[in-house]
């Protein structure tokens, strides 16, 4: 029987196939009626007796998935006021309306009452250019600690490469010591708990000298490399009124990698083969050649036909139109870039879904990857891309990242186009994709694959249910001045 529910939760995490066949209840929960909707899913589910086994388990997830968006969606006009008069002393119930008018501001009904995005209000000081200046007269323009590492790194990476004639340079050497933490009682004293936590990908140029150090286990499972989202797998037992914690402490090396592309070097694909069709298809629910996204392509690429410079101009327009913003469960999305083009904002792995479909739609083989950013400066759960250029190979694309405004020199401006630094870690290769070993019940994120996984014999423990923590040391930093 587990078996058959682990087939069915894999099929249910890539395509919802209830919305085709009960548009009714999808149309309840798009209008946020999510009282009816579950009354609704609950009589289909009590009073038709020859549902699938894969028709139950995505009915079943439709349910979850509202409880998720519940979630996400925490925060009242209180709320929000209370946070923009910190900018806006005036603020009222109109200077909300105007904000979600432009969907600066989101918000969503839930059974008749508006409720916003845990983060809707830092987020539209990221989005809304006024906010932003507003903002800036208020508290004054902050410098982001970022850029300015980056500022400083990027452009010596560019001269490394050319002095060593590498494109594989600058790098560090760091040690992780990754915990977990379910929240005391949980799950019941004496139940084992599965947990799945993020392990680094192997055979990548810029990521090496992988060491697992230590694990709070005796027995545990390292996922083979050929995993495209790759974990290490173990099980402790719950104890009443403590924590249950999974920890594990291992080196690596990150270097950076940079591509010195010639855009009349870059060759013509084989448009027949396997490779070129599996990595520029569609690929449903969050690849999906829409109408919309062909009528945006045709306006960012034009008459353009050289894979490189498509592909630039693709990530100049995203980067110039489509700014950062933190974002909601992968899992509650139906589209990942239709949601991004709709609301005209989108963290990383938003921005890389939107990259990759409008690099596929343009025949520009594009692929998933993601893990964390481990900057000095700055530490996060962080998603990018990777373009393959025939001539080239597989070419990280950092969208997220951008431009880099700061320097007049185009090969550090574009660099995200063709490299990332040395401050990663690798753990997928792919998106939504199963978990080794099995995962019975349906994820906490369906899409991607980088805080963990946590489960027990009645069902997954969502992100509610747990904390994490990666503690960062720098061992070593080789840098050729």
């Amino acid at each position: 029987m587990k078996r058959v529910f682990l087939i069915l939760t894999i099929a249910c995490s890539f395509c919802f196939a209830q919305q085709n066949r009960y548009p009714l209840i999808k149309g309840e929960i798009d209008k946020g009626n999510f009282k009816k909707a579950t009354s609704m899913i609950d009589s289909v589910l009590e009073g038709n007796k020859n549902l699938t086994a894969a028709e139950i388990a995505d009915l079943e997830f439709q349910k979850e998935k509202m409880n998720r968006i519940r979630l996400d969606f925490k925060k009242n006009e209180a709320d929000m006021l209370s946070y923009l008069k910190k900018y806006y002393p005036d603020a009222d119930h109109k200077t909300l309306e105007k904000f979600e008018k432009d969907r600066s501001l989101e918000s969503m009904l839930i059974d008749g009452e508006k409720k916003y995005f845990n983060r809707a209000a830092p987020n539209l000081f990221l989005i809304n250019k006024e906010a932003i200046k507003q903002k800036e007269k208020v508290q004054g323009a902050e410098t982001d600690a970022l850029d300015k590492f980056l500022s400083n790194h990027i452009p010596e990476v560019v001269k490394n490469s050319a002095a060593q004639n590498s494109r594989v340079v600058n790098p560090v050497k760091m040690q992780i010591t990754y915990t977990l933490s379910v929240k005391p009682n949980a799950v019941p004293d004496g139940e084992i708990i599965r947990c799945w936590l993020p392990y680094p990908r192997e055979q990548h140029a810029r990521q090496s000298d992988i060491k697992l150090l230590s694990v709070n286990s005796d027995e545990y499972t390292i996922a083979d490399n050929n995993n495209p989202q790759r974990t290490l797998y173990l099980e402790k037992k719950a104890v009443k009124d403590e924590p249950t914690v999974f920890k594990m402490k291992l080196n690596y090396t990150c270097s950076s990698e940079w591509f010195d592309i010639d855009p009349s070097k870059v060759k013509q694909y084989d448009t027949k083969s396997d490779f070129y069709k599996t990595f520029t298809s569609e690929r449903a629910p969050h690849i999906v050649f829409t109408d919309e996204i062909k009528e945006l392509s045709k306006r960012i690429v034009g008459n353009e036909t050289n894979p490189y410079l498509k592909a630039r101009l693709i990530f100049e327009w995203i980067s110039n139109n489509i700014p950062w913003a933190g974002a909601r469960e992968y899992s509650t999305l139906d589209n990942i870039p239709a949601y991004c083009l709709q609301n005209k904002h989108g963290d990383c792995g938003i921005k890389t879904l939107l990259f990759m479909t409008l690099a596929r739609y343009n025949g520009i083989p594009a692929k998933w990857q993601s893990g964390w950013m481990m900057h000095p400066v700055e530490k996060n759960l962080h998603d990018w891309g990777e373009a393959y250029f025939e001539g080239y190979g597989w070419v990280p694309v950092d969208q997220s990242f951008g431009i880099q405004n700061y320097s007049s020199d185009p090969k550090v401006k574009y660099y995200f186009t063709n490299g990332i630094d040395s401050y990663r870690l690798i753990v997928n290769d792919d998106f939504s994709q199963p978990l080794y070993p099995a995962k019975i019940y349906p994820r906490s994120e369906t899409v991607d694959f980088q805080r963990g996984e946590v489960e027990w014999r009645c069902g997954n423990l969502y992100f509610d249910k747990w904390d994490y923590d990666m503690d960062i040391k720098y061992l070593s930093e080789v840098v050729e001045k």
